[in-house]
């Protein structure tokens, strides 16, 4: 967690973890951390968290606090806001914009949003999950980029195999 002292904010969003795998203490202690760098107008893409949870049989609902939003300049006001939400099983989209100081929850398995709402500043967050391992499935790459069938796709989308193509496009590696 040291690279974050002192450092600019990153181009895009970024996430420094404290798992199992980078922590080897955490063994056994179900837990573990995120801290989540939002640039300015920036999303972390829908995601659950099933993988790890569901394979070590434990529950692994996430807990966000919104840490600060950092400001340009020292002259700025620390104000930032972050909107975040989930959909539930039956498709409800349950949405709350965070505060500095606030916390919000994700349950066990449903796709989950954040976004920062502020044009201007950065935000950070961190986040406690309920598993020295969890993990993430990235729903547009899961989706788009695993070999699935266009044509399955544009059936699924309700659209045709042209648009699946671009979004297969815009979300290919970038060389």
């Amino acid at each position: 967690m040291r690279s974050l002292v002192g450092t600019d904010p990153p181009p895009a969003f970024k996430v420094l973890k404290a798992s199992m795998a980078e922590f080897p203490a955490l063994n056994g202690q179900s837990v573990s951390y995120a801290v989540l760098e939002f640039p300015a107008s920036r999303c972390h893409q829908p995601t659950p968290h099933l993988y790890s949870c569901v394979r070590a049989s434990l529950s692994c609902p996430r807990l966000v606090y919104l840490v600060e939003s950092l400001p340009l300049t020292n002259t700025q006001n620390l104000n930032g806001t972050l909107e975040v939400g989930f959909v539930d099983t039956t498709n409800k989209l349950y949405t709350q914009t965070l505060q500095i100081g606030d916390l919000f929850v994700f349950p066990k398995g449903l796709v989950h949003f954040q976004y920062n709402v502020d044009t201007q500043n950065p935000a950070l967050a961190v986040s406690a999950f309920g598993s020295a391992t969890a993990g993430t499935v990235s729903v547009p790459t899961s989706v788009f980029t695993t070999g699935i069938d266009d044509n399955i796709l544009a059936q699924s989308f309700k659209t045709d195999v042209a648009t699946i193509q671009k979004i297969k496009a815009g979300l290919a590696p970038k060389p």
